[in-house]
């Protein structure tokens, strides 16, 4: 069968012929649709995340896919069922209390591998195979887009997370700003707007006017922040201080400029995941900010089944025009290169295996 993987560090990916894979007991053997593709896609491509499975020289790229089930092989699935797939997996001969628990997403780094980015192949594949838990069925009119339910897995838990910080007293945001406007950045900016209806959001980013990503931030009602003209610590100045910072860059500074953002008792979370950078802040003035405000940071990474299937039904409620100008480009495995570019017009791209 066809795939696309990468010898991290090489610099692109290519093309190989793989075996197909057969199911073991409590496995489904799944045709794959359509594969996203993303940053962390990239930064395994340049060798700068991940790592290949043990004993080989090579990896199987992709995390954000959907297909349809070819083999139930004994699971409850049916033939020609949707789903998605989750991301984590134990590591072989190992097992630990997180995964029990249905909470891989929690396990700490070494205690698990992440199919398609470190340890583990993904499903940039005419074909994979998982166990049953880790498939995700979603509705048939949304597979041409199921793709996206990874992505937005993460905010999903996120957000669960920063409610959650919020638990203890009465909590009811009306203002948040993303940082980044790349396709995650986007998504989260949609949710906060069309799902959970926040009144004011806003979105920083660095990109010079006409931009297909402003666009869609002005479309959804949003207001662009270039940062090149107010930088984060500017924004309570500039506009307000707002209830949430959702941080998509991967900017270091960023993590400490969203403690100044926040509104009392606000919350931040951190989504990216930057290069070790040394650099001064005034760790006394931030510490006293968060105390004396009742602010809140918190870290998030990966998702669990629980955050698929809230991701699934978000995906649903997200207008049709900004599914459209998210999406700018699903190109067959002959012309796979081309999702991986990073034009100025590119926003988000899938490679498809097999026609919807």
């Amino acid at each position: 069968m066809k795939a696309i993987a990468v010898e991290p560090g090489a610099g692109e990916p290519v093309l190989v012929d793989r075996p197909r894979p057969e199911p073991d007991v409590g496995e489904a053997l799944v045709r794959t649709l359509r594969v996203g593709v993303d940053g962390t896609d990239h930064e395994v491509i340049a060798g700068n995340h991940g790592d290949v499975p043990a004993n080989e020289d090579q990896l199987v790229l992709g995390h954000e896919a959907v297909g349809v089930v070819e083999d139930p092989n004994g699971t409850a699935l049916e033939v020609g069922q949707v789903v998605v797939p989750t991301v984590r997996r134990w590591p072989d001969g190992t097992d630990n209390e997180y995964f029990e628990r249905g909470e891989p997403d929690m396990a700490p780094d070494g205690e698990y591998v992440e199919r398609g980015i470190a340890g583990a192949h993904g499903f940039m594949a005419e074909y994979f195979t998982s166990p049953e838990e880790y498939l995700v069925p979603i509705p048939d009119d949304l597979a041409p887009l199921g793709f996206l339910v990874e992505p937005i897995s993460i905010s999903e838990k996120g957000i669960e997370h920063a409610v959650a910080a919020r638990s203890a007293f009465e909590w009811n945001p009306d203002s948040a700003l993303v940082l980044g406007n790349g396709s995650l950045g986007l998504l989260t900016l949609a949710m906060f707007e069309e799902v959970l209806e926040i009144d004011r959001t806003y979105c920083l980013g660095r990109r010079d006017r006409p931009d297909p990503t402003i666009d869609v931030v002005e479309k959804l009602g949003a207001t662009y922040v270039d940062s090149r003209e107010t930088p984060v610590p500017e924004i309570p100045a500039a506009y307000e201080a707002v209830d949430i910072v959702y941080e998509a860059t991967g900017y270091p500074r960023h993590a400490f400029e969203t403690v100044d953002v926040l509104a009392p008792n606000g919350v931040g979370i951190l989504l990216g995941v930057p290069e070790p950078w040394e650099f001064d802040v005034d760790g006394g003035r931030l510490h006293r900010e968060m105390v004396l405000h009742n602010k809140a940071l918190v870290g998030s990474v990966n998702s669990h089944r629980g955050h698929f299937e809230a991701a699934v039904d978000t995906l649903a409620q997200l207008p049709d025009w900004f599914t459209d100008d998210l999406v700018t480009g699903v190109y067959d495995v002959s012309e796979f290169e081309s999702a991986f570019d990073t034009g100025d017009d590119v926003v988000k791209t899938a490679v498809e295996f097999d026609r919807i």
